[in-house]
């Protein structure tokens, strides 16, 4: 499994504008012009960073008060209106994904970054799940699995390598902050996936899809039930659980907005600010920049078009699509991409926020790009059209539905070649990257085929 699967989303105006301070070692290795859009672009960045936290916090908290509604009074209503508070906030989640794999708050794996802001991506975002860990699941045979942490009791394993068992007796925060990913990746316990489940439950479209036995439409997921938060015998320890995950999401993502609010640590030493005994923590703005180019392209080429769409292509299955029990995955791909856009063009909500790549493209090199985003954003408008209207992405990459698959595998393709082209925007800041760089390096290479 690749590392990368570790995985798998009121705007603020009016920001001050921040000056990088350039270290000795980078000031040496850029120009002049190179250090003013050095300057300029890890300003945008900031900005863009801070806004995309700040919306996704405001949407979880939304979410955390419309599950707080539904565990107060359990109805088809508030159950609809946790789900649709759901998939808002994976709305604006979904955009700040960008700024995952650039050594940043979000998934720092060392250093005092890792230390401060503890890598809460595997806590927000982690996917694949496997949701027989937390809940029952239907079998081949039509019966219910067991032995969850929904209908355990005292000490539970939650299996694989080295796996510790965590009493359950009360589910709280603590508990499932202890059991996501122990014992390995797919032992998923917390964030936006483990809440899609319990509100969704598990998407019985289909048994395989070469054997299609238990279709229930191209435009149908998951089907959990109301009885199950009200008179099952689990129906507490299923809301316990959706209170103790939603109230984790909101602290989780608090501790990463923190980071990029203009005086936040992360964002001062990102700028080359910090000042005193902290002085020793700012970011060389060529390493700064190194990070933030590999991180762009490895998560559009790698991460995207990859993990979450090549895979679920050459399966094909429902469980690789990213959103598989709530049939979001056409949301998730559009999101993550305008994540990536806006980075690239320096804006966010459509408003221009500053300096950007794609300003310090020479005119061939722009038209270029502006080709593939206008090719990509085709694709993706039909993957949405489709998702919305007669068939969900799980349908769309079904062999049978060649059209349709081969407009995803189109996308994988451009997305690859638009991750690639991050390092000819690099070289327009004075750095050196390779192909192999924006790469992830345990990726299998067959899927550019």
């Amino acid at each position: 499994m690749s590392k990368l699967r570790k995985l798998t989303l009121a705007v603020c105006v009016g920001l001050a504008i921040n000056t990088v301070t350039l270290t000795a070692e980078a000031a040496t290795e850029l120009t002049t012009t190179q250090v003013s859009q050095a300057q300029s672009f890890l300003d945008t960045y900031s900005k863009i960073a801070e806004l995309s936290y700040s919306s996704s916090l405001q949407d979880a908290k939304k979410l955390q008060q419309a599950i707080n509604t539904f565990a107060k009074n359990p109805t088809e209503k508030t159950l609809e209106a946790a789900k649709q508070a759901w998939r808002d906030s994976r709305e604006s989640y979904g955009q700040s994904e960008i700024f995952r794999l650039s050594q940043g708050p979000i998934d720092a794996e060392e250093g005092w970054v890792e230390a401060k802001y503890g890598n809460k991506e595997g806590q927000i975002n982690a996917w694949p799940l496997d949701e027989n860990m937390i809940d029952y699941t239907i079998d081949a045979e039509g019966k219910k699995t067991s032995g969850n942490i929904i209908d355990s009791k005292g000490e539970f394993n939650p299996g694989g390598e080295d796996p510790k068992a965590v009493n359950v007796d009360t589910i709280n925060e603590d508990i499932i902050t202890e059991l996501n990913e122990n014992g390995g990746e797919a032992n998923v316990a917390s964030g936006y996936h483990a809440i899609e489940f319990l509100l969704w439950g598990q998407d019985q479209d289909y048994n395989n899809f070469i054997e299609d036995k238990i279709t229930h439409g191209p435009m149908t997921a998951g089907q959990r039930p109301l009885t199950d938060f009200t008179t099952d015998k689990f129906a507490q320890r299923r809301l316990d659980y959706l209170k103790a995950a939603t109230n984790k999401l909101v602290q989780d993502l608090e501790v990463i907005y923190s980071a990029w609010t203009p005086d936040g640590e992360y964002r001062q030493a990102l700028m080359g600010k910090l000042t005193g005994d902290k002085s020793k923590e700012n970011i060389a703005t060529t390493d700064a920049l190194r990070n933030i180019f590999i991180g762009m392209g490895m998560f559009i080429k790698s991460e995207l078009a990859n993990e979450r769409i090549a895979v679920a292509v050459l399966t094909p299955s429902e469980e690789d699509e990213h959103s598989c029990f709530s049939d979001n995955t056409h949301r998730d791909i559009a999101q993550n991409y305008l994540g990536f856009e806006n980075v690239l063009l320096g804006k966010f909500n459509n408003k221009k926020i500053g300096k950007a790549p794609i300003d310090v493209l020479n005119s061939q090199d722009k038209a270029e790009v502006e080709k593939m985003l206008q090719n990509i954003n085709a694709r993706i408008a039909k993957i949405d059209h489709l998702a919305k209207t007669t068939m969900h992405f799980d349908y769309q990459v079904h062999p049978e539905n060649k059209a349709e698959a081969q407009n995803i595998v189109s996308l994988k393709n451009e997305l690859r070649r638009l991750g690639d082209k991050m390092v000819t925007v690099a070289k327009n800041y004075g750095i050196s990257l390779t192909t192999t760089d924006v790469t992830d390096s345990e990726e299998n290479h067959d899927y550019e085929k």
